[in-house]
C-alpha cells in the first residue's frame, strides 16, 4: 500500500467514526439554519404570528459574543437529567386537552398534523381556557384539511369571531387550500418544509407540528419555553433580542428528547404555562428546580442577605459577570431581591399601542316579519379586522357637529335618506387591539313605525339581533351593541365592563353637548317627511 493510499485510508476511518449525540444535534441545527436562510426570501412575505416573534429574528446576523458555560448545559448527563425529570413530571401532571387527545388517538398523519396545526394557531396569544370551545367547534365543523379548504372565508371569520388576531384564521384556511390543491392533500413532514411551504407558519409553529405530529427531534421556543430556559440557565437579557433568541433556540435543540420530541416540547410549554409562570412561579413544584440557576441565585442572595456566610458562598455564577456577558442581567437593571426568580428574564419595555378614535352607529329598523333589524357593513379584505362585519363607522372629528354630519352621511350611503334629529350619542367603548387602542363614540338611530328598507348596496346587510350574535363580528362591535341595548327607552343599564361607558355613568356633558342635545331633542318626533323618504 502506497503512503498516499495509507493516509486516505486513515482519513476515511476517522470520518466514519460516530460523533457524540450533542455534537450531531448542533450539526443538524446548523444545517437547518442554512435551509432557513435559503428560504428566507420566500418566507419574508408571510406575516409573522404572535408566537413566532422569537423565531423571526434575522438569523443571518450573528453576533460574536463571549458566553460563559454558566448559561449552557455542561454535559450530556445534565441534559439527560433535565429530559428525564421534565417528562416524568409531564406524564403525571399534563392537562387533559382536546388537541392532545386528537394527536394521541389519530392514526392518519395528515389529520394528526392538521389537528396540531389548528391548536397551535389558536393558542397564539390566547389562553387555553378560551381556545378549548373554539377548537372543539372548529374540529366538529371542519375535521379535515379538505373540509376547511372548501369552506368560505365568511364561515371561517364567523367561527373565529371573538378569538382575536383574525388574520390567523384566514392564514389557516389559505394553508389548508394550498395543501389540498398543490401538495396532494399531504402535510409537509419536516419543520423546514412546513415553514417554507405553508403561509403564516413560522419557526415555532413548524417545529411544534413536526415534533408532535411527525416525531421530528426539533426544539421549539415560544413565550413559555423562553421563560423556562431563561430561568434554568439564568439568562436575564431580553429574550426577543437576536443574540438571546439564537441561544434559546440552541438550548431547545440541545435539550429536546429524540425519543419523545413532541411530548418533550409540550412538557416544556406546560411547565412554563402552569408552574414557571411570569409573575408567581411555583418553584416548589418544579421538576427541574435542582438544575435551575435562577433558583440557585435566589438561594445565594438569601444567604448573603442573612449574613450567615462569610465571604462568597460556594455557588456557581457567571465567570463573565463583569458587565460584559450579554446573557446576564443588564447592568441597567441589576438584581432585585424582591423579584426572586422573576428577575429572569428582563424584557424590553413594550411600545404602547397608538390611540385612535372612531364614531359608529347602530341603525335599527322594524323587521319585515316582526322584530328588529340592525345594519352591518363589511370591512375591507385587508388590514385590521379584514372581512369582518361592523356597524357603519367614520373616523373621529374634533367637532360634535362635524362628527354627526360625517356619520349621517356614512349611514345614508348604505341606507338612503335618514332623519338627522334621531341620531343619539349613547356612550363610548374603548377596545385595545394588539397595536391600537381604539375609542368608539357610540351612536344610535332607530327607525320606528316605518316600512323596512329592504335594498342595500353590496357589502351591507340587515340582520336580526339573533343573527348578529352569531355573525362574523369583532368583540369590539359586541361591546358597542351592548351599549346600544342598554340605552333603549326605559333603560339605563350600560355595561359592567370598565371599557364601556354611557351617558348614565359618565360625567355631566359639556355645555356645547347640552346645547346640541337640547336643540335636537324637541324635534325627535316631528320629522315624518324624512322617515317616509328613508323607507322608500
Amino acid at each position: 500500500m502506497t503512503p498516499l493510499v495509507s493516509r486516505l485510508s486513515r482519513l476515511w476511518a476517522i470520518m466514519r467514526k460516530p460523533r457524540a449525540a450533542v455534537g450531531s444535534g448542533h450539526r443538524r441545527q446548523a444545517a437547518s439554519q442554512e435551509r432557513r436562510q435559503k428560504h428566507a426570501k420566500s418566507n419574508s412575505q408571510a406575516k409573522p404570528s404572535a408566537c413566532d416573534g422569537l423565531a423571526r429574528q434575522p438569523e443571518e446576523v450573528v453576533l460574536q459574543a463571549s458566553v460563559s458555560p454558566y448559561h449552557l448545559f455542561r454535559d450530556i448527563a445534565e441534559v439527560t437529567a433535565f429530559r428525564r425529570s421534565l417528562l416524568s413530571w409531564y406524564d403525571q401532571e399534563k392537562r387533559d386537552l382536546p388537541w392532545r387527545r386528537r394527536a394521541e388517538d389519530e392514526v392518519d398523519p395528515d389529520r394528526r398534523a392538521y389537528a396540531v396545526w389548528v391548536s397551535e394557531v389558536m393558542l397564539q396569544q390566547t389562553q387555553v381556557a378560551t381556545v378549548i370551545n373554539y377548537y372543539t367547534g372548529w374540529m366538529q365543523k371542519w375535521p379535515t384539511l379538505q373540509d376547511l379548504a372548501s369552506a368560505s372565508l365568511e364561515e371561517v371569520n364567523q367561527l373565529w369571531a371573538g378569538l382575536g388576531y383574525y388574520s390567523r384564521g384566514r392564514r389557516l384556511q389559505e394553508g389548508a387550500r394550498k395543501v389540498v390543491e398543490e401538495l396532494g392533500g399531504h402535510m409537509p413532514r419536516t419543520a423546514e418544509t412546513l415553514q417554507q411551504l405553508l403561509p403564516g407558519v413560522g419557526r415555532y409553529t413548524a417545529g411544534a407540528i413536526a415534533s408532535i405530529a411527525f416525531g421530528q427531534a426539533t426544539g421549539v421556543v415560544d413565550g413559555n419555553v423562553a421563560r423556562v430556559l431563561c430561568r434554568v440557565r439564568a439568562i436575564g437579557a431580553d429574550p426577543s433580542s437576536t443574540l438571546v433568541s439564537q441561544r434559546l433556540w440552541g438550548l431547545a435543540q440541545q435539550l429536546v428528547d429524540p425519543a419523545r420530541p413532541g411530548d418533550f416540547n409540550q412538557a416544556a410549554m406546560e411547565l412554563g404555562a402552569t408552574v414557571c409562570t411570569p409573575q408567581r412561579p411555583l418553584c416548589s413544584q418544579c421538576p427541574v428546580q435542582s438544575l435551575c440557576r435562577a433558583r440557585q441565585r435566589v438561594e445565594r442572595e438569601q444567604l448573603l442577605a442573612s449574613r450567615s456566610l462569610s465571604g462568597n458562598p460556594d455557588v456557581e455564577e457567571c465567570a463573565l459577570n463583569t458587565g460584559q456577558c450579554q446573557l446576564c442581567l443588564p447592568a441597567s437593571e441589576p438584581w432585585d431581591q424582591t423579584l426572586g426568580v422573576v428577575n429572569f428574564p428582563r424584557k424590553a419595555s413594550r411600545k404602547p399601542p397608538r390611540e385612535e378614535s372612531s364614531a359608529t352607529c347602530v341603525l335599527e329598523q322594524p323587521g319585515a316579519l316582526g322584530g328588529a333589524q340592525i345594519l352591518l357593513v363589511q370591512r375591507p379584505n385587508s388590514g385590521l379586522l379584514a372581512g369582518l362585519w361592523e356597524f357603519p363607522s367614520v373616523t373621529w372629528e374634533p367637532s360634535e357637529q362635524l362628527q354627526r354630519k360625517a356619520l349621517l352621511q356614512e349611514l345614508q350611503r348604505w341606507a338612503g335618506p335618514l332623519p338627522a334629529t334621531r341620531l343619539r350619542h349613547l356612550g363610548e367603548v374603548v377596545h385595545t387591539f394588539s397595536h391600537i387602542k381604539l375609542t368608539y363614540q357610540v351612536y344610535g338611530l332607530a327607525l320606528e313605525g316605518q316600512t323596512p328598507v329592504t335594498t342595500v348596496p353590496a357589502g351591507a346587510r340587515w340582520l336580526t339581533q339573533e343573527e348578529f350574535h352569531t355573525a362574523a363580528v369583532s368583540t369590539a362591535m359586541k361591546k358597542v351593541f351592548r351599549v346600544y341595548q342598554g340605552q333603549q327607552p326605559g333603560t339605563c343599564k350600560g355595561s359592567k365592563r370598565s371599557q364601556v361607558s354611557s351617558p348614565c355613568s359618565r360625567k355631566k356633558p359639556c355645555m356645547g353637548q347640552q346645547v346640541l342635545d337640547n336643540f335636537f331633542r324637541p324635534h325627535i318626533s316631528t320629522d315624518a317627511s324624512n322617515l317616509n323618504s328613508a323607507a322608500q
